[in-house]
C-alpha cells in the first residue's frame, strides 16, 4: 500500500510541476515572453567578408615553363576555387611528367598547410591549338574555409541575409568531398531570429555549398 502511495504522490508532484505551479507568472504573462527557437541556436556569427581578391595576382608562367609547371598553376587556381578564400597555396606535379594523352598521374596541392591529393589524366590536344593539353584532375578531398561558406551564403541570399550563424567551422579544414561535412550553419534573415534548425555545408571541386 504504501508503494501505491508514493506512486500517486510524485505522480501529483510531477503533473503540478508541469503546469507552473512554482513560477507563480499568469498565462497573460507567459505569452507576452518571446518564443525560443524550437532547435539548437549555433555559436559562430559569420559576417560578410570582403570580396575575393583577382585571381590574376599571380602571374603566368613563364613562356618557358615546363609542362608540370603549367599543371601546377592549373591545380593551384583549383585549390582557390575549392577553398573560395584567401590563403598560401602551394602544387606539387611529378617533374617529368610527359604531355602524352591517356597519361596519369598524382599531384598534391596545399592550402593553409592542408595537402589535397589529385588524380590528373593528360588528354588530347585541341583542334585548334597544337600547343594546348586538355586534362582532368579529381581532388581525392575537400577543403572547407570560414571565409568560403561566409561569401557562398551571403552570395546566395543577397539582400535577405542579416548574417549566418555556424558550429565553429575553422579558417581552413579538410572535409569530404561532395557529402555532408559535420559543418553546419543557419541563414538568419534580416527582421527574424535564428531558426534553430541548420543546413549541412558540403565541400565540392568548386567551392562549399549548403543544403
Amino acid at each position: 500500500m504504501k508503494s501505491k502511495i508514493v506512486s500517486v504522490l510524485i505522480a501529483g508532484a510531477v503533473c503540478l510541476a508541469a503546469a507552473g505551479c512554482g513560477g507563480g507568472k499568469s498565462g497573460a504573462d507567459r505569452a507576452g515572453a518571446e518564443p525560443k527557437p524550437a532547435g539548437t541556436v549555433l555559436p559562430q556569427r559569420l559576417d560578410e567578408p570582403p570580396a575575393l581578391p583577382d585571381e590574376k595576382t599571380e602571374p603566368s608562367p613563364a613562356a618557358d615553363a615546363s609542362f608540370s609547371e603549367n599543371l601546377e598553376y592549373e591545380l593551384r587556381r583549383k585549390t582557390r576555387d575549392m577553398a573560395r578564400a584567401e590563403g598560401s597555396i602551394t602544387a606539387e606535379c611529378p617533374e617529368d611528367l610527359a604531355s602524352k594523352s591517356g597519361t596519369t598521374t598524382t599531384c598534391k596541392t596545399t592550402f593553409e598547410g592542408l595537402q589535397v591529393e589529385w588524380d590528373v589524366r593528360i588528354g588530347d590536344k585541341p583542334a585548334w591549338s597544337r600547343s594546348m593539353v586538355t586534362f582532368t584532375a579529381a581532388p581525392r578531398q575537400g577543403i572547407l574555409t570560414r571565409d568560403g561558406v561566409a561569401r557562398l551564403l551571403y552570395g546566395n541570399f543577397r539582400g535577405s541575409i542579416d548574417y549566418a550563424l555556424c558550429n565553429d567551422i575553422p579558417k581552413a579544414v579538410l572535409a569530404p568531398l561532395n557529402s555532408q561535412s559535420k559543418y553546419r550553419c543557419d541563414v538568419v534573415r534580416k527582421g527574424e531570429k535564428p531558426s534553430g534548425f541548420p543546413q549541412p555545408v558540403r565541400a565540392t571541386d568548386s567551392g562549399p555549398r549548403y543544403y
